[in-house]
């Protein structure tokens, strides 16, 4: 394979909390210091950090050598100008698979897991001694590949972005939201906590927590379906707001849409991350449903 042609591998990772920790007190003595304090001790997260560094070097040794490489840190996902044909290598936590997820556009994702005893894996799953099975099989396209769907929010003004695990829809802060609900050929108005919208991947996280509290008969998508789940916060009845729409699915086409009457304060995001929020004012119309992206995620090297 000439240099010219070689696949393009981009490692994708994001600090450890024990970076943060120097980062925030500036020498290891200051740290140690803080936690200790507070009764904690830093050797568990120098375990996490080198368990990090160590998978790192391995999932470097396994690229062959004459592939590209490139390496973006979370922090630089919305600067960095992926490649159609790169693949793409997540070496840390789930949450840095989705993190990547929404600036990507059908690159292939393999997941690896540094440190399965602080990790669940349902997005990393691999070991690091694995990655260069993986990457060969997906450069020749003989590695098997799950499609995970993914949530686009979208404005009416064409601001939007797509999430991977669930958009959330509400006030930026502990107040309530105020907003009209379109849903199902119905329309209510609403005081609420915020909703969350959930792909069938965060099914198993926030939307499940909803689902197992208040007992809802709505089966939870799964991670390949088309389909979508819908929950409201704590939806608050009065004589002007009403609870009648507090959960659905959304399959193919449809979308959930939320009109908002917050004159300051209503945001949507996507994935926890509130930096990459849109601001919904007063009037703007929101729409919620399934995105033509998906997210290909490297399940096995064929």
């Amino acid at each position: 394979m000439s240099t010219s042609n070689a696949p393009r591998v981009v490692i994708v990772t994001r600090p450890t909390p024990y970076e943060r920790l120097l980062q925030q007190h500036g020498t290891l003595g200051q740290a140690r210091f803080f936690l200790e304090r507070r009764g904690q001790s830093l050797e568990a997260l120098e375990s996490i950090h080198s368990a990090q560094e160590q998978a790192l070097k391995i999932v470097d040794a396994c690229i062959p050598t004459d592939w590209r490489r490139g390496h973006v840190s979370r922090e630089e996902l919305d600067r960095f100008l992926f490649e159609p044909e790169d693949i793409i290598v997540a070496v840390g936590q789930d949450g840095l698979v989705a993190n990547a997820a929404k600036y990507l556009d059908g690159q292939s994702v393999i997941g690896i897991n540094p440190s399965p005893q602080h990790y669940p894996g349902i997005l990393v799953p691999h070991p690091p001694d694995r990655a260069r099975l993986l990457l060969i099989a997906t450069a020749s396209s003989t590695a098997t590949i799950q499609a995970r769907m993914m949530v686009e929010a979208r404005l009416d003004d064409g601001q939007g972005f797509l999430a991977l695990n669930e958009v959330f829809v509400g006030h930026i802060s502990h107040q309530s939201a105020r907003y009209r609900l379109h849903w199902d050929g119905r329309e209510e108005r609403q005081s609420s906590s915020g909703l969350i919208i959930s792909s069938g991947t965060g099914s198993t996280g926030w939307a499940r927590s909803i689902h197992q509290e208040r007992g809802s008969n709505i089966r939870l998508p799964s991670p390949t379906e088309p389909a979508l789940a819908f929950f409201v916060r704590e939806a608050w009845p009065s004589s002007t707001s009403g609870t009648e729409i507090t959960e659905g699915r959304i399959e193919g086409d449809a979308y959930l849409e939320v009109i908002s009457e917050m004159d300051e304060g209503g945001v949507a995001f996507g994935d926890g991350i509130e930096a990459d929020r849109i601001h919904l004012l007063w009037g703007q119309r929101l729409k919620i449903g399934l995105a033509k992206t998906r997210l290909n995620l490297v399940i096995d090297g064929g």
